[in-house]
């Protein structure tokens, strides 16, 4: 909170390689803040900050308007093609530390493609992984943006029809996070008025959780 008539919530984006982290940032953001573009390798290599403008019109709390800012937290994927699983986890909970170690983590926001299906070993890699960033509670501070929701609607999956046939990793991972997920369109994202349902959302989450805050010290392993 930076005043009481205004809210910042803080996110992490974390995700495998071309699943669309730093375009789901861009989207959180409204802006351009993440580099995005296509490649046989990953493209981010180390973390980076971004921040909204004061967005109005999302929350209001005992009846007045709060204005809400965004931060982002826009990370290297994992598996990652040059750099390994410790040094991805390094260079995240250093930055995570730096830039809410003050404040705290609202939600971590793990990205996954609605158009690929997941198999158990990568769900099992990115649990871990998750688990040595955030602690036992992550279940508590996660939830699962599935991106490229447009492929999926061009498949002829509605959301409903698209978790009635989903896997049972996919069921499970969502389970394990009380089913907090959100379908990005990525060719509606940018539009304000898609943006202002997801924040919605994700504000829901939060407010779920009774707006508590995951407290994260770096490791000085």
């Amino acid at each position: 909170m930076a005043d009481s008539n205004e809210m910042t919530i803080n996110l992490v984006v974390i995700g495998r390689t071309q699943t669309g982290k730093s375009a789901a940032g861009n989207s959180l953001l409204g802006s351009s803040d993440f580099e995005i573009h296509r490649s046989p390798s990953s493209v981010t290599t180390c973390c980076s900050l971004g921040c909204s403008c004061r967005i109005s019109g999302i929350i209001r709390r005992n009846g007045c308007e709060l204005a809400l800012r965004v931060r982002v937290l826009d990370t290297p994927s994992y598996p990652h093609s040059a750099l390994s699983k410790e040094q991805v986890r390094h260079t995240v909970s250093s930055a995570l530390a730096h830039h809410f170690g003050e404040e705290g983590l609202h939600l971590a926001l793990l990205v996954l493609r609605a158009d690929l299906p997941l198999c158990p070993d990568e769900s099992d890699h990115t649990i871990q992984f998750i688990q040595e960033l955030l602690g036992p509670t992550w279940e508590d501070f996660t939830a699962v943006l599935l991106t490229h929701a447009d492929k999926a609607e061009e498949a002829g999956f509605s959301e409903e029809a698209y978790l009635h046939s989903a896997s049972s990793t996919l069921l499970s991972l969502l389970s394990s996070v009380q089913h907090k997920y959100i379908f990005l369109d990525n060719q509606k994202s940018i539009i304000k008025e898609e943006r202002a349902i997801v924040l919605r959302k994700l504000l829901n989450f939060i407010r779920q959780n009774n707006y508590q805050v995951l407290l994260l010290k770096h490791s000085k392993e």
